[in-house]
Parts: C-alpha cells; structure tokens; sequence
C-alpha cells in the first residue's frame, strides 16, 4: 500500500510517483487515474526517485538504484524483475522475457506481466517490443515509448518527432 505520493514535472508531462516506507510503489503517466489516499510527503524514497528520475531525462543516467516496492503475482513480479535486466537503450520481445524467467512458452502472459508493470521508467518495459520489432501498447501511451526510445538513443522507425501534449519530446 503507498503511503506518500509526490509528483514530478517531466518532458513527458507530470509524473505521480507513490512509495511505501519500503520503496518506490507507483508511477503514473499524465493519462493514468491519480491516487485516491495517501499524503504528499518528502519521504527518502520519493526524494530520490524525484533525483534519478530528473537525471535520466537530462541523459545523466542509465540505471536507477532507489529502492523498489512492487505488488503482484510471483509471475508478474519475475517478469518485472527479468525487465530491470534489459540494458539501456535496447529492446527485447516478450518470448524473449519469457524464456528469461524461465517460461518459454509464456509470453503472451508474459505481455500481460508488463503491462500491469507498476513502476514504467525505472522498470524499463518500454524496452519491451512485438516479436517483429514493431512497437507494441504501452500504459503511458505509445507516443511516451517513442519518447523514451528515443531519449536512449534507440532509433524508432517512422516516429521522427514526437509530441507529448504540448511539449515537443526529444
């Protein structure tokens, strides 16, 4: 249960993100419902989101080390888990995290995994792709995986400019 939420304005809009005493619990997109409980605090946890998180969009980081409160199913939770290891500015399919975990016939539930992936960003499911290396769905919106693709230096084909409400992305 998050206890503290704070936000964080981003190229990509107004980010929420919400912690327990334990870790980072949540961060929602522009588009994703807000909480409905917990308090605006300046918790260590949320203090330092706040600061990878603003390092990461000036391109100052590559991996985040603020520690992690997810919630899921033992399945959903080794996907995630399986999702911190893709390296920055790669991508990978779903068939390959489920044979990561293990699964290898999984990836279908696997998709489902990412997509319920409480934690976007920092758990790098953006860096999740169709078995064809097309662009699949994404919680934030596909034109926020293109962003951020793109601000790892991933080259994302036919998106060449991409706008994210009335900011102009990367």
């Amino acid at each position: 249960m998050s206890l503290f939420y704070d936000t964080l304005d981003t190229p990509l809009g107004t980010l929420t993100l919400e912690a327990s005493e334990h870790g980072l619990s949540s961060i929602r997109f522009p588009n994703r419902p807000q909480p409905t409980a917990g308090k605006i605090a300046r918790s260590s946890v949320l203090k330092l989101a706040k600061r990878e998180l603003t390092a990461y969009f000036a391109r100052q980081l590559r991996a985040f080390s603020v520690p992690l409160d997810w919630h899921g199913t033992a399945f959903q939770e080794s996907v995630w888990q399986a999702l911190t290891d893709i390296p920055y500015g790669e991508t990978v399919n779903y068939a390959d995290i489920a044979r990561a975990i293990g699964r290898p016939r999984s990836a279908r539930p696997t998709g489902g995994a990412v997509g319920r992936n409480p934690l976007p960003i920092i758990v790098p499911c953006h860096r999740v792709v169709g078995a064809n290396h097309t662009l699949t769905g994404f919680t934030g919106g596909l034109n926020i995986k293109v962003a951020l693709l793109q601000l790892e230096g991933r080259e994302v084909e036919s998106h060449s400019r991409i706008e994210v409400g009335n900011n102009l992305v990367f």
